[in-house]
């Protein structure tokens, strides 16, 4: 007899010889399926749908890692942010009634809401134009004692509308949690509903998804997974979350077998008219550069074939979703942990290329002649800056303007690839025997090429700063995105944190500039006399002023 955990894993395969995946795929993604996540811990449910037919199916690891009862395909996730297509499809079925206008602005249905928030369409809401302060990315604002308690729309609302703006609706595209409470609160105005109410009774029902529904009945729900992450290099309970503080950017629950259901429905037009589906999964066109994002989905490419999906993030859950729409395939992976051994996205791709019959790429960790590459580490020339290859103390690192190092492991051969990622790179010499990095990003097909520009620069040397100076910066400063702590520890370098982020070591490269170490960014002290009035984030090409508190 097979252990809880053993069966955790068994798959649900209804694959028939007439179906377009290979033959041997159901093997192939249970053992990707197993190697992605073990099988006595926080793990996964996966579901493949090919042309309307389930080929693959299955649980792997534990949705109550104390209780040991297994996932299966059935097993409830927090889905996260693939709620926001839900949240997106309401608001096209009500433009298709001809209850509002997808060029309404928000001012219409929150006549209070400031400037220029209040100019953005119900389009820019949508798509991630709008311009307004995200809450989730104010510094410190997701923590337990905000996201613990329960809000109402208005009080979620109250926390980021007097914030100010970062860019006017339109002006650019900024993934935004703030634009999808704002999404809620206008089914609300124009349905009389509570936001989740509407998703209920215009979608869950109709289509018979039993198990997608509002967060806040996690605990009536009988197959809801617990979450969990890691925290001080150990198993832990996830943090805790009132559902909510998502809202209609996040805050909805279902199993891999609804959200396919949900998928075959949305994909057949029997959601939302065609026209409405159709600028659904449009990319959005800015002055600044076209977005793949449309409205609640965005769209991607696995091995030269056009997806379009979401995933979803959210304490201590983990999802993707991708439709490959010229294939007719579908996959979803639900994780039930906010840092799983493997990222969904890497994983529901990995099972879509596998399905349609072009694998990424795998690579083994193989020991290399550092002399070997040596023409080739320096600097490469990319869009909007540079990478740099370096070679440290028997380990390889890239970083790119305004980035932090990455390492990169050798597979031999001359190619490289990142841990947890699909993205991996080639060096090579062009025809005239410079030497060249051919990166192929995400996996794909066609690489992008860039050629060595020069050796890496030699680094501004260190300077000594007085303690008695380090002492004068120590202190908080506001900035638009946040407060910045300088710290200077009785031993060690000083450090600077940006709220919600981890403190960053940083060495003085004059007396009132500093270096990040390990990323690619300056901070700059401005003294008037004696007095510190601030100081100034360069990274990446901006500037980011900060005033002393």
């Amino acid at each position: 007899m097979k252990s809880l955990a053993m069966a955790a894993s068994a798959a649900l395969t209804m694959a028939s010889p007439a179906d377009a995946v290979p033959a041997d795929f159901a093997k192939k993604a249970e053992a990707l399926l197993n190697h992605s996540y073990p099988a006595d811990g926080p793990g996964a449910a996966v579901i493949v749908v090919d042309e309307g037919k389930t080929v693959f199916a299955s649980g792997r690891g534990l949705a109550d890692v104390e209780g040991k009862k297994p996932i299966g395909t059935g097993t409830v996730f927090r889905m996260g942010s693939i709620t926001k297509q839900f949240s997106a499809a309401i608001i096209l079925q009500l433009a298709a009634e001809g209850k509002l206008s997808l060029d309404d602005k928000l001012s219409k249905y929150l006549p209070d809401y400031p400037m220029p928030g209040a100019n953005a369409t119900v389009t820019q809401l949508l798509n991630h134009t709008v311009g307004v302060q995200s809450y989730t990315g104010i510094p410190g604002w997701m923590s337990e004692k905000n996201t613990a308690r329960e809000f109402t729309t208005e009080q979620m609302i109250a926390e980021f509308s007097n914030l100010p703006s970062p860019s006017k609706p339109g002006e650019r595209f900024d993934y935004n949690n703030s634009g999808y409470v704002l999404v809620g609160a206008i089914i609300e105005k124009v349905t009389g509903k509570p936001w989740h109410r509407a998703v209920e009774e215009r979608i869950a029902k109709p289509l018979g998804l039993s198990t997608i529904r509002y967060g806040v009945l996690e605990s009536q729900t009988s197959a809801m997974s617990k979450g969990y992450t890691t925290r001080d290099a150990k198993l832990a309970p996830a943090q805790v979350i009132h559902m909510s503080v998502p809202h209609a950017a996040g805050a909805l629950i279902g199993s891999v077998e609804d959200l396919a259901k949900w998928n075959a429905a949305l994909h057949a037009g029997k959601v939302v008219p065609k026209p409405y589906y159709e600028r659904m999964i449009a990319p959005t066109k800015l002055a600044s550069g076209d977005s793949p994002y449309g409205f609640g989905l965005a769209n991607r490419e696995v091995r030269g074939h056009k997806a379009v999906g979401h995933g979803g993030g959210i304490f201590g859950f983990s999802t993707d979703s991708l439709y490959l729409p010229d294939d007719d395939l579908f996959v979803a992976v639900f994780a039930n942990s906010d840092e799983p051994q493997t990222n969904p996205e890497m994983m529901a791709m990995q099972l879509a290329a596998l399905a349609i019959g072009s694998p990424y790429p795998a690579f083994q960790p193989a020991s290399i002649d550092p002399s070997s590459i040596e023409d080739w580490v320096g600097v490469y020339a990319i869009d909007n800056g540079e990478r740099r290859f370096v070679a440290r103390e028997g380990k390889y690192y890239t970083q790119r303007t305004g980035g932090s190092e990455l390492e990169v492991i050798p597979a031999g051969n001359n190619r490289f690839f990142y841990r947890d990622s699909l993205t991996w790179f080639e060096l090579t010499k062009d025809k005239s025997g410079a030497p060249t990095m051919s990166m192929y990003q995400q996996g794909a097909l066609k690489p992008e090429i860039s050629s060595r520009s020069g050796p890496i620069p030699p680094p501004v040397a260190a300077v000594m700063v007085p303690r008695a100076t380090l002492q004068r910066y120590a202190g908080t400063y506001s900035s638009p995105i946040g407060a910045f702590t300088v710290m200077l520890p009785e031993e060690g370098p000083m450090m600077v944190q940006l709220a919600g982020q981890k403190p960053i070591p940083v060495e003085a490269v004059s007396e009132t500039e500093f270096r990040t170490v390990g990323v690619d960014a300056r901070i700059a002290f401005q003294v008037d006399g004696h007095k510190v009035s601030g100081l100034t984030l360069k990274q990446g090409g901006r500037e980011l002023p900060a005033k002393r508190d």
